[in-house]
């Protein structure tokens, strides 16, 4: 595969450090919230405060990026809900929350990531919408979150269709994005489609990245497919989930039925992204049930190794540091 002709990569003692898993970290902040198929989108309008202070502990923890909490905010999965605000003023909440949590962190270095997730549901590659309908989905996010971010991240996509569909949007207006796919855990090397990596990889060829990441999958199935992402030549790195099995998770169903993994420690988790980093992966963080103790461990044991944190490199579209 060629190297893409602009892609930003950094120097080699730099690490972007991503925030950990939003939507679990808010649930445990809420007083009284029950999980909901919106996940965090749902507590944000009811007790904001919890998602302001999860961002706040991951800047705490050390991320240099925050994400928007509006990865359950497509206009396909509010549309199952009309009894919840407008899609405009949810994404505006979002945004206000993550510039707050900057703000009252006191630091002039944190990068705030718009959020293009997959637009119908998690893992289920399957319920995708065709390429059109999905780039027009995706040009309304952008739209919707352009005036809060410094980037974008393309996160959990599971099939080549949602990737072309988010890449084509991303093209046309001029974003910087870094690219996110999710894995099966079969150490097959695959898409939750059955799809192949490296046929998804061969998708971004040409492309203007920030960099490419596989996240909300297993640390082994990341381990074990990292290597195909260095070959692509663009900057790479990961974010693991830490469920047993993401496999329960239908489409409307809430993350009650996800159990979570007792043996991905901070301790733990920190000795797999090293080892990550060893590899070559200069992009690191966590997904679901990652929380802000797993990245603080992380931030240290960088930092004693003579890396330094930071976000992504500084393409010139935006004014990064908000």
């Amino acid at each position: 595969m060629n190297s893409p002709q602009h892609s930003m990569h950094p120097k080699s003692d730099e690490i972007t450090l991503l925030s950990g898993g939003l939507g679990q970290e808010v649930l445990k902040r809420a007083s009284a919230e029950q999980a909901h198929p919106l996940w965090s989108v749902h507590s944000m309008m009811e007790e904001p405060e919890a998602v302001r202070d999860a961002h706040l502990a991951y800047i705490e923890a050390g991320s240099k990026v925050l994400t928007l909490n509006t990865y359950t905010a497509t206009p396909t999965r509010l549309s199952r809900f009309p009894d919840m605000p407008s899609i405009e003023r949810i994404h505006q909440r979002a945004g206000q929350l993550a510039h707050e949590a900057v703000a009252a962190s006191g630091c002039n270095n944190i990068q705030i990531a718009g959020c293009l997730p997959p637009l119908v549901a998690s893992y289920v590659s399957e319920v995708a919408k065709p390429f059109d309908a999905s780039k027009a989905e995706y040009l309304e996010l952008i739209q919707l979150q352009a005036d809060y971010c410094d980037l974008f991240l393309i996160e959990t996509i599971s099939n080549t269709t949602e990737a072309r569909a988010a890449l084509a949007a991303a093209a046309e207006t001029g974003i910087d994005v870094c690219m996110g796919f999710t894995i099966r855990d079969n150490l097959a090397s695959q898409l939750r489609s059955n799809e192949p990596l490296g046929q998804a990889l061969a998708v971004l060829a040409e492309q203007d990245l920030l960099g490419v990441v596989l996240n909300c999958s297993s640390p082994e199935a990341i381990t074990n497919s990292l290597p195909l992402l260095r070959q692509t030549g663009f900057t790479f790195g990961a974010y693991a989930n830490g469920f047993e099995t993401t496999d329960p998770l239908a489409p409307g169903t809430t993350v009650d039925s996800l159990s979570t993994r007792l043996d991905i420690t901070p301790e733990s988790y920190a000795e797999t992204v090293m080892g990550w980093v060893e590899l070559g992966a200069r992009i690191v963080g966590g997904c679901c049930e990652i929380g802000p103790a797993h990245i603080c461990l992380l931030n240290q044991r960088l930092i004693e190794q003579g890396y330094r944190v930071c976000g992504f490199p500084h393409t010139g579209q935006y004014a990064f540091g908000a």
